[in-house]
């Protein structure tokens, strides 16, 4: 049976998907998201550094990580380095300093090279739930007015997701290469 609002539901989370990836992408400014995907071994557990540590912007290009125990500035050192985010770090008896480096012509390339695979992947995962809702569509019992109602607004959606993505890639793209 065709629900419209589980498609709705899948496209937001794609939507979602693309936005926390794109937060991800470093465009040569400092923001603690970029450390989101870093885990630092604590007390014998695997955690994120925001479990750890306090982070924030101290200009546009640094980041303060200031643990709330001192004996985790080494490991969460550790961590960072082997993430292979660009970050030159310094560290004192505080915590740690993490900096931008200025970012060169080939690395804006690279990082709109990535910030475009992310969207064609976002939408490859948009067009696999617009097949499966044209199965569901194409299985039930409707007729073909019904069919042919259910397919358009689905193709609105996909129209109009499509679009958001379209627009989420150009924005992205225009703040790399105006770092």
């Amino acid at each position: 049976m065709f629900n419209i609002q589980e498609f709705k539901t899948a496209t937001n989370h794609i939507i979602e998907w693309l936005q926390k990836e794109y937060t991800t992408i470093s465009v040569g400014r400092a923001n603690p998201v970029l450390l989101d995907s870093t885990i630092v071994e604590s007390y014998g557990t695997q955690q994120p550094i925001k479990n750890i540590a306090s982070i924030t912007v101290e200009d546009p290009r640094t980041l303060r990580i200031s643990p709330w125990d001192k004996s985790m500035i080494d490991p969460i050192q550790k961590a960072i380095q082997a993430s292979g985010l660009p970050f030159a770090l310094g560290v004192d008896g505080e915590g740690i300093r993490a900096s931008m480096p200025q970012l060169t012509e080939e690395n804006k390339k690279t990082i709109v090279k990535l910030i475009k695979e992310k969207h064609e992947e976002a939408r490859v995962r948009l067009r696999t739930e617009r097949q499966k809702a044209m199965k569901n569509i194409d299985d039930g019992e409707y007729s073909d007015d019904e069919k042919k109602t259910h397919t358009d607004a689905l193709q609105k959606i996909v129209d109009d997701t499509n679009a958001k993505f379209d627009a989420m890639v150009a924005t992205k793209e225009s703040d790399v290469m105006t770092v």
